[in-house]
């Protein structure tokens, strides 16, 4: 059984992780209203992926017999200017993501609680892989920097990566 603090935190954080998904949507929404349907394909994924990172720490919690406590979802910001601003969101958002996770394992630390350390580890690997990710495509946003036929080539690329990316999270679902 959890602890009550680490119970809250890990709900705190189900809350983060569903804004993210509806920050993604948004973004997803955005980016196709703008014209780049590849990137918004790439956001899609990722509000998918939010989701999913969601009810894996659902998942946890009941399966340890604590309760799941979800909150309001804030609405996200959703003045962007351009792509590289839109990436550049994510870049801040993702961080602030991967702070929050590394609050948790440090709570989990601090308390002894060797299970939820070990669950956590997966997050912290999956958020050097985000981080890492977005800082990619803000480096090639800024090489192409607003060209049209750069940023066609990558919005073809990133809907491309959001195809291999949504074929497996999609293929249960029937």
């Amino acid at each position: 059984m959890l602890i009550d603090s680490i119970s809250k935190l890990i709900n705190q954080q189900i809350n983060r992780e569903f804004f993210s998904a509806y920050l993604y949507l948004d973004m997803s929404a955005k980016a196709e209203n703008a014209g780049f349907k590849g990137m918004a394909a790439w956001f899609m994924a990722k509000y998918q992926e939010e989701n999913q990172h969601a009810m894996k720490m659902i998942r946890y919690l009941l399966d340890h017999g604590a309760q799941v406590e979800l909150a309001s979802i804030e609405n996200p910001s959703s003045d962007y200017s351009d792509p590289l601003d839109m990436f550049e969101q994510t870049l801040i958002h993702e961080q602030s993501v991967t702070a929050s996770i590394l609050n948790l394992v440090d709570a989990a630390m601090s308390s002894k609680d060797h299970a939820t350390y070990i669950f956590l580890q997966w997050f912290v690997t999956e958020q050097t892989e985000e981080e890492a990710t977005v800082g990619d495509i803000i480096a090639q946003l800024k090489l192409v920097g607003g060209r049209g036929e750069g940023l066609f080539m990558l919005d073809k690329e990133l809907g491309s990566v959001a195809a291999t990316v949504m074929q497996p999270a999609l293929a249960g679902t029937v």
